[in-house]
């Protein structure tokens, strides 16, 4: 029996992106926020000697080089972003991004604050829900940082909303990961014992095959605001402990 389509759907409310349902629903960016929930593992965590970064690169062939695939971008030397859904579409709007820390610097003599980069992307976003020929961009973002005011990480939609937020998660293991965070997280933390928990967090959310391969990890601290990556054996040594548990 071939089920029938939502009432909506049958009225061609989907069909273009400047179009309101009767509920007042825009359908297509709602479909773009679906795309993010099936997209990768991505976590952000405000510690107090810094912000972290924690992704799933999702490795499905065996054949695929691991390290060739990057899923955490650095946007300037205090600023860095990962993203879950259409990766591809994360892409453009992180070029975009590096490009005006670049300019900001260029033209100001000082690094741009965390949250002008935020709203940049999100202007773009919300452009794409508003013109036609347009489609939402099918990838949500998180851009952490470190500026004159602190270690700062936010969220940003399809829709071109942006949060800020002490911790979070996107993509599939999204709900089950917030969950942990709420009952985890601490303001004291450390950036290594971030690490240790979006390690130990992922290992339960992710499919079969978890390993130190699938991780990609960045952090920037207080002190040097510069962007950095763990080392392939750190992130080895922490997953064998988590394994253990």
């Amino acid at each position: 029996m071939v089920e029938e389509a939502p009432s909506h759907q049958l009225m061609g409310y989907d069909r273009a992106i400047t179009m309101f349902s009767p509920e007042g629903r825009l359908l297509q960016v709602e479909y773009a926020k679906k795309t993010v929930r099936q997209g990768s593992t991505a976590i952000g965590v405000v510690c107090k000697d810094g912000v972290l970064l924690v992704s799933d690169k999702r490795i499905l062939e065996k054949l695929v080089v691991p390290e060739a695939i990057e899923k955490i971008w650095q946007i300037d030397d205090h600023i860095g972003a990962t993203a879950a859904g259409i990766l591809s579409d994360a892409r453009v709007l992180i070029e975009r991004a590096q490009l005006k820390a670049q300019q900001h610097k260029v033209t100001y003599d000082s690094p741009v604050d965390v949250l002008s980069i935020v709203k940049d992307i999100c202007d773009i976003k919300q452009i794409c829900t508003q013109s036609g020929g347009l489609r939402p961009f099918g990838v949500s973002i998180l851009i952490a940082g470190v500026d004159q005011t602190g270690p700062k990480l936010f969220e940003t939609d399809p829709t071109g909303i942006f949060f800020q937020f002490k911790a979070t998660a996107i993509g599939e293991g999204e709900t089950e990961i917030v969950d942990i965070l709420n009952k985890k997280y601490k303001e004291n933390m450390t950036i290594e014992e971030a690490l240790k928990l979006c390690i130990w967090a992922l290992a339960r959310v992710v499919p079969d095959k978890f390993s130190a391969e699938r991780i990609d990890t960045a952090y920037i601290k207080i002190d040097e605001k510069q962007f950095k990556k763990f080392s392939k054996e750190k992130i080895e040594k922490i997953v064998k402990e988590v394994k253990k548990k």
